[in-house]
């Protein structure tokens, strides 16, 4: 760590940890009342921190707010939904889950299950009262199980559709990142069931969603332009998410060529 002028402090780290991990350790580290969390990909639009600030500064009993995420050409993009339960694996099965779960709606600040973390105003009190993000999360569900805790504690958490902020996604042609994603998002979920102890949500979830995406593969195969591929894997990791290398493992295979180099280094 160190600082680059009298408000700005850089953490470089020197091995790869997993972003619940990262943004506890920014939550840890800062002093104000709030902490911006932002995905590396992410560029606020101008107003939208403002706005956070507000939502936050008026609501004492809310942890946290999202702002609406914008794809790179600027359209918006769901990004806060109800927490993960029963009702929404039922509506995957009928492809209705964007009807029932999707709640990043309206023109107002309302509540809800949770937000996306790519640009999330946390208050830092409210975070420390939970213990931060659970390290457990490698990347994906860790926003979720986050604010699960945070309103099991008595928080609300918000959703700000007049701040903006463009989230570019910029992994989402690289084939090989996206299978490892496609890896780490479906630990992260099945991890997220395990934790609360959601045995029969769990059951649901596999079940409807893997179906969901077999029908997606089915469609995608005889649609033009469409790749039967990704959804067949998405059904794969859905019924076995235990299954395969994710973003985890790619990131504990740097840290251990680091540690080689180094070692090389100390015994040369």
């Amino acid at each position: 760590m160190r600082a680059l002028n009298s408000d700005v402090r850089l953490i470089a780290l020197d091995r790869r940890a997993g972003k619940a991990e990262n943004d506890s350790r920014l939550l840890n580290e800062a002093h104000g009342r709030y902490c911006l969390l932002l995905n590396e990909d992410t560029e606020v639009r101008e107003g939208c921190t403002r706005a956070l600030l507000e939502a936050l500064d008026s609501d004492p009993g809310a942890a946290a707010a999202g702002a609406q995420l914008l794809t790179s050409d600027g359209r918006p993009t769901a990004c806060a939904w109800r927490l993960p339960d029963l009702a929404w694996a039922l509506a995957a099965a009928v492809f209705l889950h964007d009807r029932v779960a999707v709640e990043s709606r309206g023109t107002d600040v309302r509540e809800v299950g949770w937000a996306q973390s790519s640009a999330l105003l946390v208050r830092r009190a409210a975070a420390e009262q939970v213990g931060w993000l659970d390290p457990a999360f490698f990347v994906y569900s860790d926003e979720t199980d986050f604010c699960k805790r945070l309103r099991d504690a008595g928080w609300r958490i918000l959703f700000v559709p007049h701040a903006q902020a463009v989230h570019h996604d910029k992994l989402s042609t690289d084939a090989a990142a996206m299978r490892r994603r496609i890896v780490e998002f479906h630990r992260g979920r099945d991890l997220y069931f395990r934790k609360h102890h959601m045995p029969l949500t769990r059951l649901a979830w596999r079940l409807c969603w893997t179906w969901a995406y077999l029908v997606r593969a089915a469609a995608a195969a005889v649609l033009p332009g469409h790749d039967p591929r990704r959804y067949l894997l998405h059904a794969r990791q859905q019924a076995l998410p235990q299954r395969g290398e994710g973003i985890r493992e790619a990131a504990e295979a740097y840290n251990r060529r680091l540690d080689a180099r180094a070692g090389a280094v100390t015994t040369g």
